[in-house]
């Protein structure tokens, strides 16, 4: 294979994952969109018909929790296909650095979605302070 070949389809290999990395990005900040728009026209239709409630509140938030989750998990798999062609060391140091907060990110939403699904199911609501300080409650 020709030096001129082998540089002509790395570049063109580069510029693919480039788009697929906007595509999934894209895609990730579309559900966050998405799950943002449902979670307050969810919020204005409660306080309209008066059920501004606690359960209806941490209802919604569990639903945007959800759509977050799933958009910091699509911004995340753009973080690793960005680093799939050739990167150098300090752009791996960057999506490293971005890939722990999204991660971190992940986690704590999803141990407060946990907890508070698992309080909702006990039959209580989860009280507003509750979250990084105590345990994880796996529901079943």
């Amino acid at each position: 294979m020709s030096p001129l070949a082998e540089v002509l389809s790395q570049s063109a290999l580069h510029d693919v994952i480039g788009l697929l990395v906007k595509v999934v990005e894209a895609t990730g900040a579309l559900i966050i969109f998405a799950g943002t728009v449902r979670a307050f026209v969810q919020f204005v239709r409660a306080g309209a018909r008066g059920r501004g409630k606690v359960a209806e509140f941490t209802r919604i938030r569990l639903g945007l929790g959800q759509f977050l989750v799933l958009g910091l998990e699509f911004q995340l798999a753009g973080d690793v296909l960005r680093t799939a062609v050739a990167p150098s060391f300090a752009e791996i140091g960057q999506m490293a650095a971005i890939a722990a907060v999204r991660t971190a990110l992940n986690y704590f939403l999803g141990r407060e979605i946990a907890q508070e699904r698992a309080e909702i199911e006990k039959g209580g609501t989860a009280p507003p302070s509750a979250g990084a300080d105590s345990p994880p409650h796996r529901a079943s």
